[in-house]
């Protein structure tokens, strides 16, 4: 089946309303060359700078593009340079493959840059940033990866951690004076633990889907939420699904639907154990949060704060959210605020069919 034809049956099966989300990451069109990162001198020690390594494998690759292959090892990345990734092309590190961010003072610095291109795969291995060693203190934008005005990108099967921002990071790019959306984004099977601001940013955006993955213990900086959809002004994020995730310990909420925000859907996913609220919407509108468990959530499991419109929240599961009362008895009484529905809001529909198990 040729490229185009197989990523539109992708797309009908993912929209079609009555069936069931099934996915497979749709082969970018790119050519079959292949290249090494070793054999442009990259170390792979954890001590040699591999950087400019990295990018002469990259820019080795013909028009067509291809793969660059990364054998295990630890490569010392520079995120203050970071690796440009480039169109039709597939970073493919194999099992035992780290990047290790080198410690650095800037505000902005990203190991991996997939900065207005398209066809783009990233998998295997991982990122470790270098929060623990980071040499400023100001900033929030230490990314793991960063997605930036790109169409078609795929980023799977990847462990991203300890970064100085985000363990990933999706937004437009500015081109000729307007803004450029990211579009047709899929996260697959990645786990984002233990970064300072967010595990997953999701902003000016278009058809970004979320699956299998897990985001977690998110704490240092300010929202530190799992995942912040939360474009920037001047655009909005359209058209996001995050089904089958794990939503777990991170210091604010887990997931936040947060102002210039349409028609997302959260499915299917373990929200629990954040110390905000598990789901927390705001300004958003046409969503849907639908057959997920929501638990043990400190400030409760679904808040609906202002300018939020159209909401539909049906099936889900609550359990334990929201402060503890302590009795009389000296014992806790468990949490009750399961779904909070602020003032200036409209069409919040929260159906029947969701369960309450305290």
């Amino acid at each position: 089946m040729p490229d185009r034809q197989r990523r539109r049956v992708s797309w009908c099966l993912l929209l079609a309303p009555a069936a069931p989300v099934l996915v497979y990451a749709a082969a970018p069109a790119r050519g079959d060359a292949k290249v090494d990162v070793r054999d442009y001198d990259a170390r792979g020690n954890g001590v040699a700078d591999d950087t400019r390594a990295f990018q002469a494998a990259i820019n080795a690759l013909p028009d067509s593009g291809g793969t660059v292959q990364v054998p295990p090892g630890d490569y010392l990345i520079n995120p203050v340079v970071g690796v440009q990734l480039r169109d039709r092309m597939h970073l493919a590190m194999a099992p035992g493959t780290r990047l290790m961010a080198k410690p650095n003072a800037a505000e902005r610095a990203y190991v991996l840059n997939v900065n207005r291109v398209e066809d783009v795969e990233i998998s295997g291995g991982r990122i470790i940033g270098e929060r623990g060693a980071h040499l400023g203190s100001t900033g929030e934008w230490g990314h793991g990866v960063m997605i930036r005005g790109s169409q078609r990108v795929t980023v799977r099967d990847i462990h991203i951690s300890h970064c100085w921002g985000d363990g990933i990071s999706i937004g437009g790019a500015k081109e000729g004076g307007r803004i450029v959306p990211s579009r047709d984004i899929t996260i697959q099977r990645v786990q984002s633990i233990g970064n300072r601001r967010q595990g997953l940013t999701i902003g000016r955006s278009r058809q970004v889907r979320v699956y299998d993955s897990t985001f977690a213990d998110t704490e240092g900086t300010l929202p530190a939420s799992g995942i912040d959809v939360e474009p920037d002004a001047g655009d909005m994020a359209d058209d996001v699904l995050i089904a089958r995730c794990i939503v777990r310990g991170n210091r604010g909420a887990g997931i936040q639907l947060y102002k210039q925000v349409s028609n997302a859907i959260v499915r299917e996913c373990t929200i629990e154990d954040n110390r905000g609220a598990g789901i927390l919407t705001l300004g958003a509108r046409q969503c849907t949060i639908e057959d997920n468990r929501i638990r043990l959530n400190a400030l409760g499991g679904i808040a609906v704060r202002p300018g939020t419109r159209e909401l539909t929240i049906a099936r889900n599961e609550f359990s334990d959210n929201g402060p503890r009362i302590r009795t009389k008895d000296g014992s806790a009484r468990k949490g009750k605020r399961h779904v909070a529905i602020g003032d200036a809001t409209s069409d919040i529909r929260v159906d029947n069919d969701n369960r309450y198990l305290d």
